[in-house]
């Protein structure tokens, strides 16, 4: 057990954090190369229409999979804390409580899930001409909620008992899975947008068997009938923990929502431009995810030990190690960026050239403000890892505030310019409130930061 599982409550905070987010970090690059192969290869093989059904569907297929990963985030603080503190036995019991939570959101998701798929596209002003494209895809994906949620959940565990090479094997093994079978799907079956999607939900599936296959070693997490009974106590402090980061992850996607109704009115050129650098956004914010969870298995696990001066070293580290980060990617995108987005886009050279300036654009702006999205991961994720989620619930709500009123005010008065900035400003709202509670709820931890 001890040979997969990481202990951080002893050892250097940098190099503890590093190395476990470095896996994280290539396996999060294997999920955003299939992720980034499936709008290659539709928007080559299918053409810009494909490519744009995606981008309307964006927003609507993060909400669920948002819901997914924000449940499972929010179990794995208090997997980590009991593992920290050495309880095995409190931790299987929170193992079993947990899955009987996610069976019952499982159902939930997928049944409202269905019946919400075209009325919301319409109340995204989807264009017409790639309704259909975007209605199936999301018809599909969200038909594979309970994969996701269960990847999400054994990833989720592992990452909180310091294991992060397990969900890196998971991820270049569903990679592979889903350029293989994009290629076969799409380019040799030609089944579209609807092989895209088969492709992601069987190489989810791989990458679920992978993980299942690591836990069978950890005598930690082998649980019985007895820790799947129901506690009531039990049930409550992990809904405590879930539901808010559910919550603010449903209110970030709202809020993408209404910056995608505005986009859609610009145009199917324009949301395919747009698409385009959205898709990359995933790969801009890879390792600040990565350090991320680093940072709330680290932050969990000192807190469940009681170790609140070697929590602030941890932070400390984390900033630093995370701006560096961003400025590197930054640098990189506005000088390769163009060449990157044009993988992504085909049509007549009319259309290609207009989309591309449009993805580049939007690139350049979100390469220019990086860092402050780096600063908003290390400080939630702190949060989160001393089991408040209820602030960066709120730092969600701040997300919402300012995209939404950026998307629905800018354009007025700078035109598609200013949907550009909606994000940044999403970002700068949610940063400054997270790095204020940090410090504040540090603070009132024991002594002043």
């Amino acid at each position: 057990m001890m040979e997969k599982t990481k202990n951080f409550t002893e050892g250097n905070p940098a190099k503890l954090l590093i190395f476990f987010a470095l896996p994280l970090m290539v396996g999060n690059l294997f999920q955003q190369m299939y992720t980034l192969v499936d709008t290659i290869i539709v928007g080559q093989g299918v053409g810009v229409e494909a490519l744009a059904s995606l981008g309307a569907a964006e927003w609507l297929s993060w909400l669920f999979f948002g819901l997914a990963t924000g449940l499972t985030q929010g179990f794995s603080i208090l997997f980590s804390q009991y593992y920290g503190a050495g309880k095995f036995e409190d931790l299987k019991k929170t193992i079993g409580n947990a899955l009987v939570l996610s069976a019952g959101a499982v159902c939930l998701m997928v049944f409202c899930g269905q019946l919400m798929i075209a009325p919301a596209l319409r109340l995204l002003k989807t264009p017409d001409n790639i309704f259909a494209g975007s209605e199936l895809y999301l018809r599909i994906l969200w038909a594979g909620i309970p994969i996701t949620l269960l990847y999400n959940f054994a990833s989720a565990l592992l990452r909180a008992l310091g294991d992060s090479k397990t969900p890196l094997v998971a991820m270049v093994v569903a990679a592979l899975v889903n350029i293989g079978l994009d290629l076969l799907f799409v380019m040799e079956f030609h089944w579209g947008i609807a092989g895209a999607a088969g492709a992601t939900l069987f190489a989810q599936g791989c990458a679920l068997f992978a993980c299942l296959l690591a836990m069978r070693s950890l005598a930690c997490v082998q649980i019985g009938r007895k820790h799947i009974v129901p506690e009531g106590d039990m049930l409550k402090r992990l809904l405590l923990l879930g539901v808010p980061v559910m919550f603010q992850n449903t209110i970030i996607s709202i809020g993408g929502m209404v910056v995608q109704s505005v986009v859609n009115g610009f145009g199917f050129l324009f949301v395919a431009g747009f698409t385009a650098t959205n898709k990359l956004y995933g790969l801009l914010e890879v390792a600040a995810t990565s350090f991320g969870y680093a940072i709330t298995t680290y932050v969990a696990q000192n807190y469940g030990a009681g170790d609140y001066e070697r929590i602030r070293k941890g932070i400390r580290s984390g900033i630093v190690i995370s701006s560096v980060t961003a400025l590197t990617i930054s640098l990189l995108m506005l000088v390769f960026g163009r060449s990157i987005l044009s993988l992504f886009i085909s049509g007549s050279p009319k259309e290609t050239e207009q989309v591309l300036q449009i993805a580049r654009h939007y690139l350049n702006v979100m390469s220019y403000f990086l860092v402050v999205l780096y600063a908003l991961y290390v400080y939630r994720s702190g949060l989160q890892g001393l089991g408040n989620t209820v602030i960066p619930m709120l730092s969600g709500l701040a997300e919402f505030l300012m995209r939404v009123t950026a998307a629905m005010v800018f354009p007025h008065f700078l035109g598609q310019e200013g949907i550009f900035y909606a994000e940044i400003l999403a970002w700068t709202g949610a940063a400054v409130l997270l790095a204020v509670s940090y410090y504040v709820v540090m603070g009132q931890k024991k002594g002043r930061v």
